[in-house]
Parts: structure tokens; C-alpha cells; sequence
């Protein structure tokens, strides 16, 4: 054999060991996909992609934030009309107060062409029965039962013992269905939540093309079963890139690099009104977005100083509310108040505006000194920090958000300056996205400014619940998904269930003024501002037609119903 022939082979050889281990799974966009095909979007995906098993704690884009591009759930929730839509299912009937029923969609099937059936659906309900570490775990909580009662049709049934309707409608919007043909193979491997997938099966319309550090592609998927009944989305390709902070993804969207975004930009305003970007928003003026959450300073009431309710209570009155509205919040929002109620909206009803001014706080740092010297007996140090008669100081703490969430690092900032004013010693703390929810979930925290239930159908039991419910939260150093700083209440569980199955708002009232009042009591969590369950935006350099408050043809979210904004957008550009 010549030498030239012989490194040939070799090269050859080398090549061919080289493809052979390489990890990816999925075929490799082109560097440039046509641009009247291309959606590109932004706001959800912080970290080098790798796994897109919607069974795992931190799953990456589209999974992040329950798109049901990918994946999809038997209902999508609406936010502008608070209904559940149809999406694999298309029907759900209260038969009793016990008893749902769902009819599946016909024609449902997987993206490798298997049916898709009602065995899947029980299948993925009822991994919850034997999988504590998924995000679903407490499903049977409140169902006791789902089963076929046809070829195309469910029933639940709910748990009378613990009868919350609102939280099973919650459920079906926001469980992911499997493939048990896949799924139920990958069980005999281990620990489900553990498995990477990068190569993923799912329903929805679009399918995993390719990943980098980069970015995500996904491609439309032209035998998606829903065809006959919805259409195929407008883009063939959906890009996310993933940008390491957020000024540099708001550049990009202002530039029309960024289509669709869901990021915090300060002063949107001004990307139209000076730079005169094709941008828009749902609404055309203040607060140019739909509130939907309430961004939680969460207290770890285990620790030492911060175990003290009053220490937490003088903490909440030293932050200045009315400027992270004005600042971290750029005027998107209202000054936060004491209670976990959002106070305008389809909880507006729920609201107690005298219960918070009576046992809630505000911004007054004279009271949070009255509290630390009149009431904890503390005394300043010579560095301005307060000591308790114990010995106890008050910090340092680490008051922790994720790198690159410049609105939620502003507050943070706020929030480290004014307690250092009142005598209280925190210190920032911006890790990655992924290690700060790691460690929120097993509670490796001071102070961690994170999300909590936003509105839904089960909106604000389910806020109370993910603030105030030990019931099914491990220990220290083991993953929840609700009650990160492991506060209880003796009272907290009965109050819980009772406004679940309370016949009507006016009663549901009467238990939530009970839980308002029990978390303003103790603060276990400071609420800081209000914030859009997604931040809707669009650029319509390249793509046109998005829905707005005066065309609301879909909502102003990337989850659930969201979805349909995709479906009857165009290019600017054939």
C-alpha cells in the first residue's frame, strides 16, 4: 500500500471513529435558513442546551416555559379569556363535582408517525404515582383515578377528601403527554428525570433540528396531526439564540435580529418612539404588559437571624418598593404590595386592600428601625449593623438571582443597598440560571429573589400553596418544586383545602384573607414587583401580524394557547 493510499485510509478511518461517537442527535441546520421561513425568538434559553426530556428539573427550550411546540398537554390555557383551550384534547365536561371528562382530539398521533392514544395519556398521568422527583408529583393528591371509558374519551376523578377542581385544570394544561411506546423502555433505565434526551418524540407541530452552544433550531413538522384541524404554523424553522445577557438579546430584537422575544427590555418605549424600530407590544402605553406574576424575595426561614419574623418584617419595610417599580421594572409595574394576591385582574376580587394596610408593610425605613431597636432589642455595631441580644448579627446574607436577569438584578441591588441603610448586611450573588435553581430547589439559600405561581386556573390558590405548603416538600438538600424556604403553619394546610373546594369566590375569599393574613404574619417571602407572565414582544421587520390588546386574536403568551400566534403571522418579505 502506497503511502499517500495509507493516510488516506487513515484519515478515512479517524473520520469514520469520529462520527461514530459524536453525541448529537439530530440533523445540522444550515448556518442560514431563509428569513421569510425563520421565526427567531429570545428570552427563555440561558445555558448551552443539551437535554430536552420534559420530565427533567431544568429541560431546555421549548420545554422551558411549557411551549407546546414540541410537546403538548390535553389543554392550553388562555390567559386574556381564562379558559382552557382545546389542544390534544378538544373537550372537557364537569360531569359531577367529582367527575371530568376528556375527549381526545381525532387523529392524534407521534412525530414518528405512532398513534397517539389514551393509553399515553394515562400512562404519563400516572408516572406520577412512582416518579416523587417530576414536576407533577402531586397529582394523585388530588385525582384518585384516570382511566378510558372509550377509544377517544377520559375520565378523572377527583379526590373528594381533597377536592381543588382548579388545580386539576391546572394539570391538564400543564402535563406534557409521552409516548408511552418510548417512555415506558427508559423507565428500566433508572431514574426518568435523570435520562437525556436529545433526540425527543413528541406531538406538537414542531421537531428538534439541531442545537449548539449558540442556538436551537426546531423545524416544522408537515405531517403534524393537528393539520387538518388547525393549519401548519406560518415559520418552517423556529431559532432561539441564546444570548448571555439580556442586553445583548435586546439589541438583537431591536436590530430585527429577534422576531418574538420574552426578555425584559428597560424603556421598550423608546426602541419606537426614538430609535423607530418596528417594535410593539400589547398594549401601545403604560404598562404595555398583561400583569401575571409577582417575582418573590424568598426567605430561608431556617437560618440563623432569619429565622426571626420580625428581623424579616424589618427587612420588608426598609425596601423601596416604588423605585424597583420605577427602576428594575422600568414603569412595567405598580409598587409591589404585601400581599401574594395580585391586585388587579381576574384576582382583583380576591384582594384585601384594608387587611393589607393593617397587618401588610411598605416602604418605611423608620418602621423597619423601630422594629429592629424597639421591638428586637438590637444594637448597631460599629459597621452599622445590627447585633440581637443573642449575638445574633444581621448578615451577612446572600441575596441571590440568576446572571444576565438585569430587571431582577436591579431589584436585587435595591434590595442590598436598603437593608444595608437600615442596619441589615446582605450581599449580591448573581450565579447562572441553572445553579440558582438548583440550589433554590434544595434550599441552599439566604435570600433568593425567584418566580412563584403566576395566574392560571388555579391562580392564587396555587400562589398560597407554592409560599405556604410543607405538605410533600423534602428536606434540606433534596429537590421541591414549591415552598423552596420550608416554612409550615399548623393552619395552613386546612385553610388550603378548604378554599380549593370553596363553592364560590365569596367563600374562597373568606380563607384567603386567612392565608394573606398568615403570610403577612410571617413573611417568608417579600413579594417586589408584579411582572407579565411573559414580556410580549415583537419586531416586525421580518414578520408581521402579531396579536395586540386592540386585535387580541391570541394571547400575549408563549405557553399554552400562545401557541396560536404562530399559526396566522406572515413575512414581510414572500
Amino acid at each position: 500500500m502506497s503511502k499517500r493510499l495509507l493516510m488516506v485510509v487513515s484519515l478515512l478511518l479517524i473520520l469514520s471513529m469520529a462520527l461514530g461517537t459524536n453525541t448529537r442527535t439530530t440533523a445540522q441546520a444550515p448556518a442560514q435558513l431563509p428569513r421569510n421561513e425563520t421565526l427567531y425568538v429570545a428570552g427563555f434559553q440561558w445555558q448551552s442546551p443539551g437535554n430536552w426530556n420534559p420530565l427533567n428539573n431544568n429541560p431546555d427550550w421549548p420545554n422551558r416555559g411549557n411551549s407546546t411546540a414540541l410537546w403538548e398537554a390535553l389543554f392550553a390555557w388562555n390567559q386574556i379569556t381564562g379558559n382552557l383551550d382545546p389542544a390534544l384534547a378538544k373537550e372537557l365536561k364537569v360531569v359531577d363535582q367529582t367527575t371530568m371528562q376528556v375527549t381526545l382530539q381525532d387523529g392524534t398521533k407521534w412525530q414518528d408517525g405512532q398513534p397517539l392514544t389514551t393509553d399515553d395519556v394515562i400512562y404519563t398521568y400516572n408516572l406520577a404515582k412512582t416518579n416523587s422527583d417530576i414536576y407533577y408529583n402531586t397529582l394523585f393528591d388530588y385525582i384518585t383515578e384516570i382511566k378510558a371509558t372509550g377509544d377517544r374519551t377520559l375520565e378523572i376523578k377527583l379526590n373528594p377528601k381533597q377536592l381543588n377542581p382548579g388545580i386539576v385544570k391546572d394539570y391538564l394544561w400543564t402535563i406534557y403527554i409521552l409516548p408511552k411506546h418510548i417512555w415506558a423502555d427508559r423507565e428500566k433505565s433508572g431514574k426518568l428525570s435523570a435520562f437525556v434526551d436529545t433526540k425527543p418524540v413528541g406531538s406538537g407541530p414542531y421537531k428538534l433540528l439541531d442545537f449548539s452552544p449558540e442556538r436551537i433550531v426546531l423545524q416544522r413538522d408537515d405531517n403534524y396531526w393537528g393539520k387538518a384541524i388547525w393549519g401548519l404554523p406560518a415559520p418552517k424553522y423556529i431559532v432561539h439564540p441564546i444570548f448571555k445577557t439580556n442586553d445583548v438579546g435586546n439589541l438583537a430584537f431591536q436590530n430585527g435580529e429577534v422576531d418574538l422575544m420574552q426578555q425584559f427590555t428597560p424603556q421598550i418605549w423608546k426602541m419606537w418612539e426614538d430609535a423607530k424600530a418596528p417594535v410593539g407590544t400589547w398594549f401601545n402605553k403604560e404598562p404595555y404588559y398583561v400583569p401575571g406574576s409577582i417575582p418573590m424575595l424568598i426567605v430561608n426561614v431556617h437560618k440563623k437571624g432569619l429565622d426571626n419574623p420580625l428581623v424579616r418584617r424589618a427587612l420588608a419595610y426598609a425596601i423601596n418598593y416604588p423605585l424597583i417599580a420605577q427602576t428594575a421594572m422600568s414603569r412595567y409595574s405598580i409598587p409591589a404590595y404585601s400581599s401574594l394576591i395580585i391586585p388587579e385582574g381576574g384576582e382583583k376580587k380576591f384582594f384585601n386592600a384594608d387587611q393589607v394596610k393593617a397587618s401588610g408593610w411598605s416602604y418605611d425605613p423608620a418602621k423597619a428601625k423601630d422594629i429592629l431597636e424597639n421591638q428586637l432589642k438590637a444594637k448597631k455595631g460599629s459597621d452599622g449593623i445590627y447585633v440581637l441580644p443573642d449575638g445574633t448579627r444581621l448578615g451577612p446574607w446572600t441575596a441571590r438571582t440568576p446572571n444576565g436577569w438585569t430587571d431582577w438584578q436591579t431589584a436585587i441591588n435595591i434590595v442590598v443597598q436598603n437593608a444595608k441603610a437600615a442596619g441589615i448586611e446582605l450581599k449580591e450573588d448573581y450565579p447562572d440560571a441553572p445553579v440558582v435553581t438548583t440550589k433554590i430547589q434544595n434550599g441552599d439559600f439566604d435570600l433568593n429573589l425567584w418566580y412563584i405561581a403566576g395566574v392560571g386556573p388555579a391562580s392564587p390558590w396555587l400562589r398560597f400553596r407554592d409560599m405556604l405548603d410543607n405538605r410533600g416538600v423534602p428536606d434540606f438538600g433534596k429537590t421541591t418544586f414549591w415552598d423552596f424556604g420550608r416554612f409550615s403553619n399548623p393552619d395552613v394546610p386546612d385553610l388550603l383545602d378548604k378554599a380549593a373546594a370553596a363553592p364560590d369566590d365569596a367563600t374562597a375569599k373568606q380563607y384567603y384573607d386567612k392565608l394573606d393574613k398568615i403570610f403577612m404574619d410571617n413573611v417568608p417571602g417579600i413579594p417586589l414587583m408584579y411582572r407579565p407572565l411573559h414580556f410580549y414582544e415583537f419586531n416586525q421587520k421580518y414578520w408581521t401580524g402579531f396579536p395586540t390588546a386592540e386585535n387580541p386574536w391570541a394571547p400575549p403568551q408563549f405557553h399554552g394557547a400562545g401557541i396560536q400566534i404562530l399559526y396566522k403571522i406572515k413575512p414581510v418579505a414572500p
